[in-house]
């Protein structure tokens, strides 16, 4: 440890506050070493303190803050599947597909022109409806069909970029380009945390395309509102069982040893608060890097815990499918994604983006499409259906916001590769939630009458994220941060929430 009474230049350690904080790593958190990493992006925002309406004075700390209106949702489970589902293969059945199959397309549509556009293609999946509520599904789903009258299906998403970057991060964050907080990190500026010793948005095996860690970064937001991955993101991303929180331990010093550090840390941090010259956004930042060196050091004994499985019963492990090697991976993740939320974690991803080796991205089926979607649906639908099953028992159903969807559908058209797939398609495709105050075994919205385009209660990205928020009880009018001459929100300046939804 260094002398107290000196900085490294010889100055009264008063005024060198900043610099033994941006020199001090600590060992502390991947939170903090987010931070460090990601400080020359973030160097030049001038940060201030966003509005008091329906939030506490400080937004740079993870306490709990109370919504701006009763919400039904207390916390998010995301369930991100990369690259696209079909749409008209798994929820949104068109009969006109098989009628028309192999014949062009009767109107000239949008298109996306990563590869010439074939024909019309029928499913090669049959649907039938499951449920009391008699909600469509493929054959492609053996078991979410016992869950189906919990399920919200939204058919007409549309208004994501047509690539998967712009796309991904469009979903994300709001913006198709340009980088913004993610729309778990504005819930978490929000909302905060109902656990202290764990992050409130945790991103489960992330993958590093397509926007990486801008899918789940703070941006101009407090750092301590950025996602906190459990495992590295990769490309694969990392398999599940191989995840951890990067950086947490600290073996050189002991729980005592780093006590005193922060609190000599905190010491300084008040002592330059306290002056009538300091740099208020420098502070700003180094007060949220303080926070997340807080943070790791009480994830020291909270994070084992909340990962170690081996605590569950045979049969809940069974239930997520942890017995079944094409199940195993999706279903460790799931189970994960549970007890992060009983724990508290106001915001959890969970990603199927483990790319396929015969294809693309993992639901990105430009050819192979019966394979692909065939592996895809297997690996997920017993853990989705047990993830559904598990919250409902335990009572967490019922104020945890489950979604499941990707970046943007596919085409109803074919594309001309062998063996046969579908293109991108942003027009319309299908998402669902599940529990948190939406409406169970209910259909909203459709795409015309070939799947695509959404044609009735379109739901853009900007509607999807203000819906969410408002179901959180969050206005996403109101909940904004003022950032380069404006105030920012996640929906920019739209958004109109689906009520037809809401339960």
């Amino acid at each position: 440890m260094p002398k107290v009474s000196t900085a490294r230049d010889g100055q009264p350690i008063g005024s060198s506050r900043r610099s033994i904080l941006k020199s001090t790593a600590v060992g502390f958190g991947h939170l903090a070493m987010v931070d460090l990493l990601m400080r020359d992006s973030t160097a030049s925002n001038r940060f201030s303190p966003g509005p008091k309406v329906g939030l506490i004075d400080d937004n740079s700390t993870l306490v709990e803050k109370p919504p701006m209106f009763p919400g039904r949702a207390k916390r998010v489970i995301f369930l991100f599947m990369h690259g696209g589902p079909s749409h008209v293969d798994t929820f949104d059945p068109k009969p006109q597909l098989a009628k028309f199959d192999g014949k062009r397309l009767p109107f000239e549509g949008a298109r996306v022109k990563f590869a010439a556009r074939g024909n019309l293609m029928k499913s090669p999946w049959k649907f039938r409806k499951v449920g009391a509520s008699g909600l469509p599904m493929s054959e492609l789903w053996q078991h979410l069909p016992e869950v189906a009258d919990d399920l919200c299906m939204i058919h007409s998403l549309c208004d994501t970029n047509v690539a998967h970057g712009g796309a991904c991060m469009k979903l994300h964050t709001g913006h198709e380009s340009l980088v913004r907080p993610s729309m778990g990190s504005w819930v978490s500026y929000g909302l905060g945390t109902e656990n202290q010793n764990l992050p409130s948005f945790i991103t489960i095996c992330p993958t590093s395309l397509h926007g990486g860690v801008n899918n789940f970064g703070a941006s101009f937001l407090p750092t301590i509102h950025q996602g906190v991955p459990f495992g590295t993101p990769g490309y694969p991303n990392k398999m599940a069982d191989q995840a951890r929180f990067a950086y947490v331990d600290n073996g050189a010093n002991s729980l005592q040893q780093q006590q005193k550090q922060i609190d000599l840390l905190k010491s300084l941090h008040a002592i330059e608060s306290a002056g009538n010259n300091s740099n208020k956004e420098m502070l700003s930042r180094l007060d949220g890097r303080l926070r997340s060196f807080e943070l790791a050091f009480r994830m020291q004994a909270a994070a084992p815990e909340a990962v170690d499985v081996s605590t569950e019963t045979t049969a809940t492990r069974q239930l997520y499918g942890l017995d079944s090697p094409d199940t195993r991976n999706f279903g460790l993740q799931c189970l994960l994604a549970r007890r992060f939320a009983e724990r508290g974690v106001r915001f959890i991803q969970v990603s199927h983006a483990n790319s396929l080796g015969f294809n693309n991205e993992q639901w990105d089926q430009h050819s192979h499409l019966v394979k692909g979607h065939s592996i895809n649906c297997r690996q997920i639908d017993l853990p989705i259906t047990a993830l559904i099953k598990d919250l409902k028992q335990r009572g967490l159903l019922e104020d945890t916001l489950v979604i499941w969807g990707g970046e943007f559908g596919r085409t109803p058209t074919s594309q001309t590769s062998k063996p046969v797939g579908r293109d991108h398609h942003p027009q319309g495709f299908t998402m669902w939630m599940a529990g948190g105050g939406v409406k169970p075994g209910f259909r909203y919205g459709a795409t015309d009458e070939f799947g695509y385009y959404a044609v009735h209660n379109r739901c853009t990205i900007h509607d999807w994220h203000a819906t969410i928020l408002h179901l959180m009880g969050l206005d996403h009018e109101r909940l904004t941060i003022p950032y380069s001459g404006r105030n920012f929100r996640l929906t920019d300046v739209s958004g109109t929430v689906a009520k037809d939804i809401l339960a």
